[in-house]
């Protein structure tokens, strides 16, 4: 079972700030990890590979400073790591990086399955793990709550929805999208992050991968962040509501319907 997770570095949360002429996130200087949801892919593929063997892939597309990222998936127990780095990949949006990485893919070879994030949270899009599939004509299922079965090249999954969730059967290679609700990702052991720190990770240039230039990079990404500001504030203020538990959930619901809240 060869498995491909998709891993991205974001700022941290604390950190981030927007370029007022750009409208993008600022990156350097700025605090680096793994995107959240990523680090609960890598834990499934590395799960799905202890139960049925073969090989966990991290791959991830960014500057050389996205190794750290690798590194952790790495130590987390990822066989090996592939890094898509160079200028040309400069300013893609969801568009081309998901065609670059499905590139990428396609140059690993035999690919079973390919596990993303539920989203990004520098930019909460959820549209790059689905715009791989669709570019390597891959069924797929989004916001995954759990593989529950994996065989005769067919897996079963759970996929969250407003009201429960949905039981999926998906013909391999397929990909999924995955939410914090599917596992618990590991720590990793002292040995395997010195292990990582020594491994080697390939880099790959648009070349490497056979990339059109004309897909890549910010010239052919056909979105653009036109404008940014910052959420409205809330109101703060605390109402303490007292009495008898059905008096006060009344109270509770009448307060929530009159700021449209519910």
């Amino acid at each position: 079972m060869k498995t491909v997770v998709c891993i991205k570095q974001v700022p941290s949360t604390t950190d981030a700030k927007i370029d007022p002429e750009t409208k993008r996130i600022i990156r350097e200087g700025t605090k680096a990890v793994m995107n959240p949801f990523d680090l609960y892919a890598v834990e499934e593929a590395l799960r799905i590979r202890e139960r049925l063997g073969g090989e966990a892939i991290a791959v991830s597309m960014g500057p050389e400073s996205a190794k750290n990222s690798l590194i952790e998936a790495l130590s987390m127990g990822a066989d090996r790591a592939v890094l898509l780095c160079g200028r040309q990949f400069a300013g893609s949006d969801t568009w081309a990086t998901s065609y670059a990485l499905s590139k990428a893919i396609e140059k690993i070879g035999d690919v079973d399955l390919v596990i993303c994030g539920k989203q990004a949270v520098d930019g909460d899009t959820a549209q790059v793990g689905p715009g791989i599939a669709a570019k390597l004509g891959m069924m797929q299922a989004a916001n995954v709550s759990s593989v529950d079965e994996i065989n005769d090249g067919e897996m079963t999954v759970k996929r969250m929805n407003e009201t429960g969730f949905d039981v999926l059967k998906l013909k391999l290679p397929a990909l999924i999208t995955v939410i914090k609700d599917i596992n618990e990702p590991r720590i990793p052991t002292l040995k395997n992050a010195r292990k990582a720190r020594s491994a080697a990770i390939s880099v790959w240039s648009p070349d490497d991968i056979g990339a059109d230039p004309d897909k890549i990079g910010l010239n052919a990404s056909p979105t653009r962040v036109v404008k940014t500001e910052p959420p409205a504030s809330r109101n703060a203020a605390t109402l303490k509501i007292e009495g008898e538990p059905s008096d006060a959930a009344k109270k509770l619901v009448y307060e929530l319907t009159a700021r449209k809240l519910i």
